[in-house]
């Protein structure tokens, strides 16, 4: 039976996923999440947001993989820049 190896950029990647799934339930049993339009094109969530952001980080990270040469320490410095923008501003 072949078992998956837990390296720790990847048990660091999940368990940074999980924390910030706990922490946007917590927010939402405190401060229930009212969709709003920024400059999105559509109405959303804090839920949405979040859904949105990771997804786009995903795709820039692939992007920065498979078309340059620049380091990932820095497609995830504009991955970060980028979450924070969305989640208050999307």
């Amino acid at each position: 039976m072949q078992w998956m190896v837990w390296t720790l950029p990847t048990a660091i990647f999940f368990s940074s996923i999980a924390s910030i799934l706990a922490g946007m339930t917590v927010w939402q049993v405190i401060s229930p999440t009212v969709e709003r339009k920024g400059f999105l094109p559509i109405a959303t969530t804090r839920g949405d947001r979040l859904f949105i952001g990771l997804l786009s980080s995903a795709y820039i990270h692939l992007g920065v993989v498979g078309f340059t040469d620049l380091s990932l320490w820095l497609a995830l410095g504009f991955c970060v820049l980028w979450m924070a923008i969305l989640m208050r501003w999307g």
